[in-house]
């Protein structure tokens, strides 16, 4: 018998999909996934970590309603859907060795985690926390991928409490993070930002989103707490966006690189794709690509006004 020790497991990497509820978490995981077999890239897989998930529209490699199903416990145990969640969320924290055998059927794959989106669980609940923890033991090597909807952009007040929950999510999950702002594809939609998008995704000067919320009489009495929480957030000077729209390809390699340098994927051996050339391989694959660059462009022509010009006329 050979009396040499077993090497250490090979390092597994991944992404944690996060974000509030219809952010587009599971949206994500199909696109990237999709994103990914048409470039040929290495084997993913997507974990299904949502108990409430149903008709997921990915394959799915580990689903956790095989373990416990949202709606069973709210039945069983006489809970609402907030109450449910930590529950289950709990309950896969308490039987990790479920998880860890499902997981090793996959040992192979960089896998996507795709969460549930219950803002409490990334701010103070322990139960993702000692998940994540316990991923990290086991040799993945992850990122934190927080999605966001890009509509928070054209309201103030909103996109300063988005600020407040990136953060707080930033310093409570202890991971890698990359904050992203889902469906850029829509974000006309929502109406004229105040200001061009590089403000928001760099989050510039927020003084400048604080003299907008001032001109707002029912903002305009806590005007000294927004201040306070601007401070707060340039202060940490951790919050930036990437944004995505998952139909063009451009945006999608933009996010996967951020990712992939945010959790070390580019850097090991296992990252041996260029991810140029298998961008001009998969040439005719069958995407239906809209260009983010040129919403950009369109708020940058339509703005008449830079931004020191718009406070001269507050």
């Amino acid at each position: 018998m050979s009396n040499q020790a077993a090497g250490p497991p090979s390092l597994r990497f991944g992404q944690v999909v996060i974000g509030p509820p219809g952010s587009g978490k599971t949206t994500y995981c199909q696109a990237m996934h999709e994103f990914l077999s048409h470039l040929g890239a290495a084997r993913w897989s997507v974990v299904n970590m949502d108990p409430a998930n149903e008709g997921l529209p990915y394959p799915c490699a580990v689903d956790i309603s095989e373990l416990v199903h949202l709606d069973d416990v709210m039945e069983g145990l006489k809970l609402g859907p907030n109450g449910g969640l930590l529950y289950c969320m709990e309950y896969l924290a308490a039987n990790l060795a479920w998880l860890d055998n499902k997981l090793k059927q996959h040992s192979d794959c960089y896998v996507l985690f795709d969460c549930p989106g219950q803002v409490e669980l990334y701010t103070h609940h322990s139960s993702v926390k000692s998940i994540i923890s316990q991923l990290a033991q086991w040799n993945f090597r992850l990122s934190a991928v927080h999605l966001v909807d890009s509509h928070y952009c054209t309201d103030p007040a909103k996109f300063i409490s988005v600020l407040c929950t990136s953060l707080s999510t930033m310093l409570h999950v202890e991971l890698p993070h990359v904050n992203v702002l889902s469906k850029m594809d829509l974000i006309e939609q929502y109406g004229k930002l105040a200001f061009n998008l590089d403000f928001y995704t760099e989050v510039m000067d927020l003084t400048y989103l604080l003299d907008h919320l001032a001109a707002d009489p029912f903002f305009k009495k806590f005007h000294h707490l927004n201040e306070k929480l601007a401070e707060v957030i340039q202060d940490y000077s951790l919050v930036s966006f990437v944004p995505l729209n998952v139909q063009d390809k451009e945006s999608m390699t933009q996010v996967l690189r951020t990712v992939d340098k945010a959790n070390g994927y580019c850097f090991g051996d296992l990252e041996e794709r260029n991810l140029q050339a298998m961008m001009s391989a998969a040439v005719g694959a069958d995407f239906q690509f809209n260009s983010t660059l040129g919403v950009q462009e369109r708020y940058v022509e339509t703005s008449e006004k830079t931004v020191e010009e718009e406070m001269m006329d507050l």
